[in-house]
C-alpha cells in the first residue's frame, strides 16, 4: 500500500535530498544506493519527511544528530515513531556518531532487518 503524504512538503523534501548531511551521504552512497531493493531518500510520509524509506520492507531509517538527544527532541521523535508505527512501518534509528564510527555495524543491522546478507550487496 502506498503511504499518503502531505503535498506541501514535496519541495522541502526535494531540498533535503539536494542538501544531505555528511552522514546521510555516507550511508546513501556507500551502502543504501547499492542495495538490490528500492530505497527512497527524504520521503514524505504523512506529515513527516523521513531520511530513508524502503517501501518493500516497510522500513524507515532515521539518522540522528546531537540535537535528537535534547529532551524536547526525544519526545518529538517518540511521537513521530509511534505515528509511523501506526502506519505499519518499522523505524530504525542510528546516531550520526554510529554512522561515522561503526558504519559496518549499522549496515549489518539494516541488512538483518531486511533479511539480506552482506553477500547480497556489492559494497
Amino acid at each position: 500500500m502506498r503511504q499518503q503524504y502531505n503535498k506541501s512538503f514535496v519541495g522541502f523534501a526535494r531540498e533535503l535530498r539536494k542538501n544531505m548531511t555528511p552522514e546521510e551521504k555516507k550511508l546513501w552512497y556507500q551502502f543504501l544506493k547499492k542495495l538490490p531493493i528500492t530505497v527512497n531518500r527524504q520521503k514524505n510520509i504523512g506529515d513527516f519527511i523521513v531520511d530513508f524509506y524502503i517501501s518493500s520492507a516497510k522500513i524507515v531509517i532515521e539518522l540522528d544528530g546531537r540535537q535528537h538527544k535534547m529532551p524536547q527532541n526525544i519526545e518529538e521523535d517518540k511521537i513521530r515513531d509511534e505515528e509511523l508505527m501506526r502506519r505499519g512501518l518499522k523505524v530504525l534509528r542510528y546516531s550520526n556518531e554510529s554512522v561515522n564510527n561503526n558504519f559496518h555495524a549499522v549496515c549489518m543491522d539494516i541488512l538483518t532487518c531486511l533479511g539480506l546478507t552482506a553477500a547480497d550487496v556489492a559494497w
